[in-house]
């Protein structure tokens, strides 16, 4: 499965360098209170971007730098992120981050260079850390909704409420946005068609109102106009021009008869002549008839300009497009009947999208009821083991407000002695029965679930002996399903691990250096032995760490 294989640690705090291989069952590391057990996990912490100490260099280093590495398989959720980032996998996930003297700090995912929260995006996926003052994973209530989910493998289910609630919020936003447009045409919506029925009743054409101003001004000055086109009629009519025309016609014709001479091409032209004469006198008689009018006519025209040019100024628009604004009304209207259809039609789909939340959201809740009632049981009957046998835990599930996770609330209660109210997990336990609820809660949620190492920091802490043991014996448990790294002060939990590493303080003349050591046969013994009798290591000590490992 998933797991942590490796820690290289180089010119952090008190450490020099130091590299830590990972077994995938229990990993301990023991040593004496201030060797520096904590270090290793500040700099987990610092490589995988979690808050922590700022001043980390070592004393007389340039730069600290921290390297971790993972065995994580290629369905896991870690790929989707990389996938996204452009971040190239490999078959192994390497995590490098430095920091210099002066604090700059940079980061790479398998050599490529990575933000401190792409870090923590991808080690919430890969690493828990429990521990008494842990303010995240079991102790944090927002986790307990999907922890629960996780044991009652309802995936289904909560795909369903997902993506019946996206339909609904979809839905619900168009819906929103419609009766926006609606609203504001709401408001206009007597001007508006008040307006189309002003214009529908003037009917304005395009091009109207030169054509009237045009026809306007002609009126106006068409009695001086007319006169002078009657001279003109007259210069070129039947008594003028064209009269002279068709005399000297009949006169040349007259003499062609009388000559031979060349008489033809005068006659020619004087036809010619005599047609666009013609034309022109039809033309201005024309303009004559044109020209008759009467005063009521003028009255007319320039009530039809008055009523145009009125509605160009009321709406601010020229007189031309007074057309398109009548059919850009003529729309606006046309939608608003198309918006009111839309909405009841948003609105049936509110209504069955809303139904389908809330099938699907009550399928989901009774699936973490039933989960609820099953993690209780199993819970209650792992706490003896812990020597609790008087506690008591409960999943406790209400009605929330509607979201994509469903209408359910979940917290994990507890009480410590019967006749005691129950509470929060992290209130109501102290330090040493809370260990050992976060033990018995991990060993239950876990099955199955091998996608993260979990590291517990000195959750054995205030317990011993029998309790001990018990604890010992559920984090090996744990191990069988998911990667378990344990920083312990317990000989009866160091002694059940897969592998053990002692971590080292020493003092020269010059340095103050921790460092990290692999144990095995009768060194891991000796260091169960210490653990047990002391600084003074007896020869019974030896004959119990050897039992304890025995026993295993």
């Amino acid at each position: 499965y998933e797991m942590l294989v490796g820690l290289d640690i180089r010119n952090i705090l008190i450490i020099d360098h130091a590299e830590i291989i990972f077994t995938n069952g229990l990993n301990v590391l023991t040593g004496e209170t201030g060797a520096g057990k904590s270090i290793l996990l500040d700099s987990l912490g610092f490589v995988l971007g979690w808050r922590g100490k700022t001043e980390i260099v070592r004393t007389g280093a340039d730069f600290g730098e921290v390297s971790v590495w993972f065995q994580v398989e290629t369905d896991h959720a870690v790929k989707e992120i990389l996938d996204a980032n452009n971040i190239p996998w490999e078959e192994e996930l390497l995590i490098r981050r430095v920091i210099s003297a002066d604090g700059r700090k940079t980061a790479w995912i398998n050599g490529r260079r990575a933000p401190r929260e792409l870090l923590i995006r991808i080690s919430t996926l890969l690493i828990e850390i429990h521990g008494q003052h842990d303010d995240k994973g079991l102790l944090d209530q927002r986790s307990h909704i999907r922890l629960l989910d996780m044991f009652a493998a309802n995936s289904s289910q909560r795909e369903a409420v997902k993506e019946a609630w996206r339909k609904l919020k979809k839905v619900n936003n168009e819906y929103q946005e419609e009766q926006k447009k609606f609203s504001a045409f709401e408001a206009e919506e007597s001007f508006l068609r008040y307006a189309l029925d002003e214009l529908t009743k003037a009917d304005p054409k395009d091009g109207e109102e030169q054509e009237l101003d045009v026809k306007r001004r002609m009126m106006q000055s068409s009695e001086k106009i007319k006169d002078d086109i009657i001279k003109a009629q007259n210069a070129v009519g039947g008594n003028g021009a064209e009269g002279l025309i068709l005399d000297a016609m009949r006169w040349i014709e007259t003499a062609s008869g009388k000559s031979d001479g060349p008489f033809d091409d005068a006659l020619a032209s004087l036809s010619r002549a005599s047609t666009e004469l013609g034309d022109a006198v039809g033309i201005i008689e024309g303009l004559v008839d044109t020209l008759d009018f009467d005063v009521h006519e003028l009255e007319m025209l320039e009530e039809r300009l008055f009523e145009i040019r009125g509605l160009a100024r009321k709406h601010k628009i020229s007189s031309d497009q007074l057309p398109q604004f009548k059919a850009e009304l003529e729309n606006k209207i046309e939608e608003f009947s198309f918006s009111a259809e839309k909405l009841s039609s948003l609105e049936a789909k509110i209504r069955e999208f809303d139904l389908e939340y809330n099938v699907a959201a009550s399928k989901l809740s009774k699936s973490r009821l039933i989960a609820g009632a099953e993690l209780d049981k199993l819970v209650t009957a792992e706490l003896p083991f812990l020597k609790m046998e008087n506690a008591h835990f409960e999943t406790n599930i209400i009605s929330a407000s509607r979201s994509a996770d469903g209408y359910d609330e979940v917290s994990f209660l507890v009480s410590t002695n019967k006749g005691t109210s129950k509470g929060p997990i992290g209130k109501i336990a102290s330090g040493g029965e809370l260990s050992r609820f976060l033990l018995a809660l991990k060993v239950c949620l876990t099955k199955g679930y091998t996608a993260v190492s979990m590291i517990f920091d000195e959750i054995d802490r205030g317990i011993g002996g029998a309790t001990a043991d018990a604890v010992g014996r559920r984090l090996v448990r744990l191990s069988k399903n998911a990667q378990v790294l344990i920083v312990t002060h317990s000989p009866q939990v160091a002694a059940l691990g897969d592998e053990h590493f002692q971590v080292v303080k020493s003092i020269n003349s010059q340095n103050t250096l921790t460092e990290v050591t692999k144990l095995q046969g009768d060194a891991k013994i000796e260091e169960i032995a210490r653990m047990i009798s002391g600084d003074k290591i007896t020869p019974a000590a030896i004959n119990a760490a050897a039992t304890l490992v025995d026993g295993r």
